[in-house]
């Protein structure tokens, strides 16, 4: 049985992951910085609590992380931990930049030591790639980083970082340059689960109105489950790679926001407010990605259309909102 190692598994794309390896026949163990504060219900929803092995570990903190690896003969190891918002990398740029570039310096290092034939996927993110002119869209892996938020910025060390550990250690180093992708499990302070929760509590008559900054941004945004099917897909491929993952088509807030309160038979205008406390100091305005080499290489498609994104974001959201109501009340 392969053992696989989640680094962030209590976020989004740690818990489809771990869902994943599991349905494969995985042993799956995840690090957490504190067992005593895990929010379970991701597992619970899931039907995985129970079948995962939780470690609190500090990956600030190289002793620790080769303590973990010298335990266990683990094949595969998922960075998915970092601090994931940009608008708060703005707000705690130092910590932004220490966790996301050290912790993973610091998981690459004990591999190199203690593991060397363990696989090791680094989660990329479009950010680094920062304002592209339109004639360089779509992005891929070639293109080249041009960040511009302090979570970009921490992103793209990271990636050369793990590029360098390939390079010069001949470690199996693959980096997945995903794109936003979203579920029920966004975290609140991401906007698009601010827009699908909020409508769903308009519709409910549980709210009246939703507040949002820029509107005319665009984004390349696609769904979690179907991504985390790419990062494991990475570590099967027959050489550590470099791969952008996306949908490969840009669609404005606006849009998001429109088609979103549509699904629910809501006209948005009459509930969208404007507030310039939720603007970026710096924002990219249009990125979307190439998704052929997914395509060629791991034989990995992406087939929802936008609309059919919206769709299904929205129903598991009121799922989800269902059943959290139902766990409250047993």
């Amino acid at each position: 049985m392969k053992k696989a190692l989640i680094t962030g598994i209590g976020g989004q794309d740690g818990s489809y992951l771990a869902k994943l390896l599991l349905d494969k026949g995985y042993e799956v163990t995840g690090i957490v910085r504190n067992l005593n504060s895990v929010d379970d219900k991701k597992f619970k929803y899931l039907g995985i609590t129970g079948r995962i092995k939780l470690l609190e570990v500090n990956l600030m903190d190289l002793s620790n992380i080769l303590r973990v690896l010298g335990n266990e003969d683990y094949s595969e190891v998922y960075n998915l931990a970092a601090q994931s918002s940009v608008g708060l990398s703005f707000k705690q740029p130092i910590g932004t930049l220490e966790f996301n570039i050290i912790s993973v310096a610091n998981l690459l290092e004990a591999i190199r030591i203690a593991g060397p034939k363990i696989k090791f996927y680094q989660a990329s993110s479009s950010e680094m790639y920062g304002n592209v002119s339109r004639e360089n869209l779509p992005v891929n892996e070639n293109s080249i980083f041009m960040p511009v938020s302090i979570y970009g910025i921490s992103k793209a060390s990271a990636h050369w970082i793990t590029n360098s550990y390939r390079k010069a250690y001949g470690i199996f180093a693959s980096c997945g340059i995903l794109f936003n992708h979203e579920s029920v499990f966004r975290e609140d302070n991401f906007v698009t689960k601010k827009i699908i929760n909020t409508a769903v509590r308009i519709s409910r008559g549980l709210a009246d109105s939703l507040t949002l900054g820029n509107m005319d941004v665009r984004r390349d945004w696609g769904y979690a489950p179907d991504y985390v099917m790419a990062m494991w897909l990475m570590l099967q491929y027959k050489e550590p790679a470099d791969i952008v993952v996306c949908s490969g088509q840009a669609h404005s807030l606006t849009e998001f926001v429109k088609t979103v309160f549509q699904k629910l038979d809501l006209d948005y205008k009459k509930y969208l407010k404007s507030d310039t406390k939720f603007y970026r100091p710096l924002d990219l305005q249009v990125v979307y990605g190439d998704n052929s080499k997914a395509k060629k290489c791991l034989g990995w498609e992406y087939s929802l259309s936008f609309e059919k994104l919206i769709e299904k974001l929205v129903d598991d959201e009121i799922q989800y909102l269902d059943w959290q109501a139902g766990a409250k009340g047993k």
